[in-house]
């Protein structure tokens, strides 16, 4: 389900240590999404160790060697009669910004999504395996309550379909998604990539149907790369690069569960981002430190259609902000005009700072 997001941890962290507890985010800018990132990567096939999974094909798992563990997972499936090879550039890539990646092959080139999910949740039990085989590099290195998935194509609506099936996956990528009549009845935060110009998985007929018919309720994000075609999320090159940077932040956000990464998303790689010619989303940013109902400054009414009314006595500075961090509307209140005017903004949740108050705003 939806975790409850909001911009309250920067306001939390800017009145309380902020140079103590800024600290931890330095490093995490949108300049530090490079391809390579900034660890050594290694490699395992099945000649080294790793399992034979029965629901695939062949496997590389690709892994930092100079990144401090526990590592989060994820793993790959190919489309359609594609080869491993036309997504295994996302593995070095992963693995550079210390996320352990599997990239597999399927039993048949033929296999459609269903099987293609079936094949990931068994790579996934691969890494489990990985973690416990004592001569492996990776023993005792993974956390195997951070599992994401992901695919192109077929593989991409395997990945879909891999959540509904497994509860336990925590996050989901999909490249270019293929699948008709989707049914996506999951929890697991999703991004999903198209290409405008898609000629065998229009975006209208597919990855726009998989959007809508994730729930509501679980957090996710659609971006249509301008002029790209069916293989433009293949590799984290397309868009120029913002593919790349915008799945390693939803994975370090929402699967490693890395708050600093919101910022990121929010704030600058999906504000007015100039590889898309369309995004939709429906996530937010976490909650952190804000007591909803131990305020000292009340407003009424709340929710509201129109107007809130502050009830304050001195003139006080405001911002709007939406759930996803994106500053409104700003001014400010007087005794004598305690009123600000929400009628313009769409049905949900907002947040007004006042001061040192962060108010939640329901809008309906």
């Amino acid at each position: 389900m939806k975790k409850l997001y909001a911009i309250a941890l920067f306001f939390l962290l800017t009145s309380i240590a902020p140079n103590t507890l800024f600290a931890q985010c330095d490093d995490v800018t949108v300049a530090s999404l490079t391809n390579p990132g900034p660890y050594d990567v290694a490699t395992l096939t099945e000649a080294d160790g790793l399992r034979n999974g029965p629901n695939y094909k062949d496997a590389t798992v690709y892994y930092p060697t100079n990144a401090s563990p526990p590592f989060m997972s994820i793993a790959i499936v190919p489309g359609f009669t594609a080869a491993p090879s036309s997504v295994e550039e996302w593995g070095p890539f992963y693995a550079s910004h210390g996320i352990v990646t599997i990239i597999i092959g399927t039993n048949s080139p033929f296999e459609f999504p269903e099987e293609r999910a079936v094949a990931l949740i068994d790579a996934l039990e691969t890494m489990r395996q990985e973690n416990n085989r004592s001569s492996s590099p990776l023993e005792n290195m993974l956390d195997v309550d951070k599992f994401a998935v992901s695919g192109w194509s077929m593989g991409g609506g395997g990945a879909q379909r891999a959540a509904v099936l497994d509860n336990t996956i925590k996050g989901v990528v999909a490249l270019c998604p293929w699948l008709p009549n989707p049914s996506l009845n999951h929890d697991s935060p999703v991004l999903i990539f198209s290409g405008e110009f898609d000629p065998t998985a229009p975006p209208a007929q597919h990855a726009d149907l998989h959007y809508a018919a994730t729930p509501n309720t679980t957090d996710k994000l659609l971006f249509e790369v301008k002029n790209g075609n069916h293989s433009v999320a293949n590799t984290p090159n397309g868009g120029n690069g913002a593919v790349g940077k915008i799945a390693l932040s939803w994975l370090k956000l929402f699967v490693d569960e890395n708050n600093c990464y919101c910022p990121l998303l929010t704030d600058e790689l999906l504000v007015n981002p100039p590889a898309a010619s369309k995004v939709l989303s429906s996530f937010e940013c976490e909650l952190i430190g804000i007591a909803e109902n131990d305020f000292k400054v009340s407003v009424f009414p709340n929710p509201t259609q129109n107007f809130i009314t502050v009830n304050i006595q001195n003139a006080t500075p405001f911002k709007v902000y939406s759930s996803l961090g994106q500053l409104l509307k700003f001014g400010e209140i007087t005794p004598n005009e305690k009123q600000i005017d929400f009628s313009n903004f769409a049905k949900g949740v907002y947040y007004v700072r006042l001061e040192n108050e962060t108010l939640k705003i329901v809008k309906d």
